[in-house]
């Protein structure tokens, strides 16, 4: 069964990886930004990466940027339509690559995120296959370019989402490296226990990292381990005993990373009772 670990999340700024570093995580994952990527901010991030490699953690990801200016980050904006959206997508998954290749850690791209944005650009394409095949095909040039470095998260929206047996036979069918997170997912389904367990199962061989997050289903509200309605009993067992794992949870204080230790002593006595059963 899969063991809880200690992932934390953080940006590069120095108050925030202090504040994780003191509890010792197996697994740090930087939430980068637009920021990171000036000449200045590149460095910083590539110097708080070697920073947190020296402090004894192994497993790093750098996840892609969610937002250029008002958009999220999306892969299925067209280029015609959206050229500085789709110029800073090719150029930060690239430079991400590069850190990923120096300093042998991973990167993570979105699939897609979800709300009216992605369903305009949606709309852009004659159906939503359409669409999917044009994420399908940058995500293939990703994953060509950053071979063992690099993963695909789930969206909510209907480009690259998990829950529906035949888009994830799709997916599977590119043999991506998946990052899976458990609330999208959920939420995708509007709260079906089931069906996310069955989800979990289908994608399990080719799972690498999951995003531990509780969810009421409805909404992408981030919530603590033990506080929304994902049966957690049932999915420990579900998940890839060789994957790493980090709690996305909001967080009232970004200098304080509470909520993620709650969810992890939560998770870790689910652990301990399915073990004792």
């Amino acid at each position: 069964m899969y063991q809880p670990q200690l992932g934390l999340k953080a940006s590069s700024d120095r108050r925030q990886i202090d504040d994780r570093l003191q509890y010792h995580p197996t697994v740090f994952e930087f939430f980068t930004a637009k920021s990171d990527f000036t000449n200045d901010g590149y460095q910083r991030l590539y110097d708080a990466i070697q920073y947190v490699q020296a402090a004894g953690v192994h497993h790093i990801v750098l996840h892609h940027p969610m937002k250029f200016g008002n958009y999220h980050a999306e892969v299925v904006a067209p280029e015609k339509y959206y050229p500085a959206l789709y110029r800073f997508i090719e150029i930060s998954t690239e430079q991400l690559l590069r850190l990923a290749s120096d300093l042998d850690v991973q990167v993570l791209v979105h699939g897609g995120y979800s709300g009216p944005e992605v369903k305009q650009m949606v709309d852009l394409y004659p159906h939503v296959e359409d669409a999917r095949q044009a994420v399908y095909h940058r995500l293939d040039r990703f994953a060509s370019a950053g071979g063992d470095h690099i993963m695909f998260e789930n969206s909510i929206a209907p480009v690259f989402a998990y829950g529906d047996p035949q888009q994830e036979a799709e997916i599977l069918a590119h043999h991506y490296r998946l990052a899976f997170d458990v609330s999208h997912c959920f939420i995708y389904l509007h709260g079906d226990n089931l069906g996310l367990q069955h989800s979990l199962n289908r994608l399990k061989d080719n799972v690498v990292h999951y995003h531990l997050v509780d969810s009421y289903g409805k909404t992408h509200d981030s919530l603590p381990l033990g506080t929304g309605k994902i049966n957690w009993q049932q999915v420990l067992p579900l998940l890839n005993q060789d994957a790493t794992s980090i709690y996305e949870i909001n967080l009232t204080d970004q200098l304080n990373c509470t909520e993620q230790l709650a969810s992890h002593r939560y998770l870790t006595a689910v652990y301990n009772n399915l073990i004792e059963e």
